[in-house]
């Protein structure tokens, strides 16, 4: 062969290869990821809700698969997130503690997703995608200064983010109140407390105390109860604080069109990247505490706030969908929704609804973690199917990690299962036979689907102390805890069938069950299998990792300024 010739076969050869790469990269998917806050299975017209209007996500389900039987692995934000994120259950990464709640209250706390974990937003830009998320992370921030941002999204596979690092509170609204409500446990109260005693004691003559020593304590009492009451009134300042990439954008931020703001700054992100392939993660601050709605959205429901920022939330899927049906991506792009644990009762008129599922958010009682599962990919999944069978947020892992043309993990335990074969009916049965409920540190309760059986097992081996009784909310604590002093442990376990009792209404017993031991310790054996996968880490959920630290405080001016400033900037102007 003559070196001409040898010379245009090598070009041939590299532009075969460089056009197969081309069209490997264009028949990648894009992925667009939606997860609500503290939204109900029951709060959806789809999932049979008749007094709010969510014409958007309604439409979403009917043009794909709706999942009933979706499940999150966790019943508070920070565990579940981690959880979606990963494809691991929250205690394999550390996102799990012994005290309550299990959640980052401040942005100044040094816990966080460990770099080490890897998200499929991290495989995904490794394959080429261009990533982004906006809204709500809740994983953390800094480390050991205020600005080395280790838990930041960007660390986790996201190149661009707008959003808040922590979650919506009730200090981010004014007139709402605030979460930390449950000051009677700080130490000032305390204080006081063995202070009013002592002063009690002294004035009846039981224990007499100098007039100096008396004035101190007194003194001491004022000095740490203005101090913590002062701390609190900083909260908005030190915690409700909106970013883009690195860089703050307004402290406190405003709720008032926060979710129109980044609504927009989804599709100018769709915009942009339209040549994909793209991951776009939308994680809405709406339904959570504060609530808030946009103007145009305040008193169009018949539930109040909490309706009013459903009909929001509906109105900005379907914007996002507009643009992808504008741009021409609405086949080429796997569309998911849900919510990341179910409603919080414990809100009262301001929580939502988890249809017949008993409790809600905090609690592993289905309506703590039975959430919506909706998929659509036209041409790719069929449309208007139903599946019942039991999913996990934790899927959503595998599944955008081998589309995006990469391999799961195998040196780490993947808990999550691809849904594809399921999706695209290759499959009748999904893959997971247990999955396991962890509330904080402690393995709550199992899950078991036996093959060739229609019966779900479901054992608890501890369940919440409601108040009063008769309720299913913990209405005393705003949310439900874990520790042994709010729990009532069961041994035998609480067992339920829930394809017969979805509601979990009656636990079954060997009366009533006859296969009731059998059961039972099938699932122990489980339990046990699984506990021995699980590695020892450290707890991002310790107290050391969780308390407030001064040094590592977001601050977009200086904390004597009160950490004020409004830099709104479109993503428009910072990204052409």
């Amino acid at each position: 062969m003559k070196p001409s010739q040898l010379l245009l076969l090598l070009l041939l050869l590299l532009l075969l290869e460089v056009s197969y790469v081309l069209l490997q990269e264009n028949n990648k998917p894009n992925f667009v990821l939606m997860m609500v806050d503290d939204l109900g299975i029951g709060d959806l017209g789809c999932y049979g809700n008749k007094t709010l209007r969510t014409p958007n996500i309604d439409q979403l389900a009917l043009e794909g698969v709706k999942l009933t039987h979706h499940i999150a692995a966790a019943s508070l934000c920070t565990p579940s997130r981690a959880a979606f994120l990963t494809g691991r259950y929250p205690i394999r990464s550390g996102l799990t503690g012994t005290l309550r709640p299990g959640v980052f209250f401040f942005n100044a706390a040094s816990g966080g997703l460990p770099s080490k974990e890897v998200t499929f937003a991290k495989i995904a830009r490794q394959q080429g995608y261009e990533t982004a998320l906006i809204g709500k992370w809740h994983l953390g921030l800094s480390c050991e200064s205020r600005d080395d941002h280790c838990h930041h999204p960007s660390i986790h596979g996201f190149n661009y983010f707008f959003g808040i690092p922590l979650t919506n509170l009730r200090d981010c609204q004014p007139g709402h109140g605030t979460v930390f409500q449950l000051h009677k446990y700080l130490p000032c109260w305390t204080l006081g407390m063995v202070v009013a005693t002592a002063v009690a004691l002294h004035l009846i003559g039981v224990l007499p105390l100098r007039r100096g020593m008396l004035q101190g304590l007194l003194v001491l009492v004022v000095a740490v109860t203005g101090l913590t009451a002062g701390f609190i009134r900083m909260i908005p300042y030190f915690n409700c604080v909106l970013f883009r990439d690195h860089s703050i954008v307004e402290q406190p931020f405003s709720l008032e069109n926060l979710t129109r703001r980044m609504t927009r700054e989804a599709v100018d992100f769709i915009d942009r990247n339209s040549a994909g392939p793209f991951l776009l993660f939308v994680s809405f601050l709406q339904v959570h505490t504060a609530m808030f709605a946009s103007a145009a959205f305040r008193g169009t429901s018949r539930h109040g706030i909490y309706g009013d920022a459903v009909h929001e939330v509906d109105w900005s899927v379907g914007q996002i969908m507009q643009a992808l049906e504008r741009l021409e991506l609405r086949e080429n792009t796997l569309v998911y929704l849900t919510s990341d644990q179910g409603a919080h009762q414990e809100e009262g008129l301001h929580g939502g609804w988890n249809g017949i599922y008993k409790a809600g958010k905090s609690t592993n009682w289905e309506g703590g973690i039975r959430v919506p599962g909706i998929l659509r990919w036209p041409g790719k999944i069929p449309s208007g199917r139903q599946i019942d069978e039991p999913t996990s947020n934790m899927d959503l892992f595998p599944t955008v990690v081998q589309l995006s043309g990469a391999s799961v993990p195998q040196d780490r335990e993947i808990d999550g299962r691809d849904l594809l074969d399921l999706l695209q009916r290759r499959q009748d049965r999904a893959h997971h036979e247990f999955l396991f409920h962890y509330c904080n540190s402690y393995l709550n309760a199992v899950r078991w689907k036996p093959q060739n059986s229609s019966s779900v097992w479901k054992a608890f081996y501890f369940t919440p102390n409601f108040f009063p009784k008769d309720q299913t909310t913990c209405f005393h604590t705003h949310v439900c805890f874990c520790t042994p002093e709010y729990v009532t442990y069961h041994d035998p376990p609480l067992l339920y069938d829930l394809w017969r009792d979805p509601s979990e209404a009656v636990p079954l017993s060997p009366d009533t069950e006859p296969a009731f031991h059998t059961v039972v310790a099938v699932m122990k054996e489980a339990v046990e299998a699984h506990q021995r996968s699980v590695k020892p880490v450290e707890s991002q959920l310790s107290a050391a990792h969780l308390m407030w630290k001064p040094w590592l405080q977001p601050c977009c001016s200086t904390l004597t300024q009160l950490c004020q400033c409004h830099r709104n900037q479109e993503a428009s102007t910072q990204h052409g």
